[in-house]
């Protein structure tokens, strides 16, 4: 998974009866999240929220456990290019792509810095409702 490129979002079965109170928000390209302890990349992010976000990988991801994540921007948002933060898993299913899979994360804590982060990348990734709307 290369950080430099972003991915173009694959389609995804919105068919399925919507059971959120927070609203979500869709990202037209992907942005990398990585474990702070490895290092290693753990998935995209292909929504958020200010409580938590899902992230697509190519691996499935241990649930009800807590992850030491951080993400690189592409540029400074808020004079923020890196953001640490920390996730509890709630749960990993395959994704609609064969050999991928969907994983739920809460935040565990929601600093100032994420809560700005969230409605900071609303604006620079001109995020859109599932339905086309800002």
């Amino acid at each position: 998974m290369d950080s430099n490129k972003p991915l173009s979002k694959p389609s995804r079965n919105t068919d399925k009866v919507e059971k959120r109170v927070i609203k979500r928000h869709q990202l037209p390209y992907y942005l990398e999240v990585y474990n702070r302890i490895t290092k290693k990349p753990l998935g995209y992010i292909v929504n958020i929220s200010p409580q938590g976000m899902m992230l697509v990988s190519n691996s499935q991801t241990l649930t009800h456990a807590i992850f030491n994540m951080y993400m690189m921007l592409p540029e400074a948002i808020n004079g923020h290019k890196r953001i640490d933060f920390d996730a509890l898993s709630q749960w990993c299913k395959p994704d609609v792509t064969p050999g991928y899979y969907d994983t739920g994360f809460s935040f565990t804590k929601v600093s100032p810095e994420l809560a700005e982060l969230v409605e900071a990348l609303k604006d620079y990734f001109s995020f859109k409702d599932e339905d086309g709307k800002q």
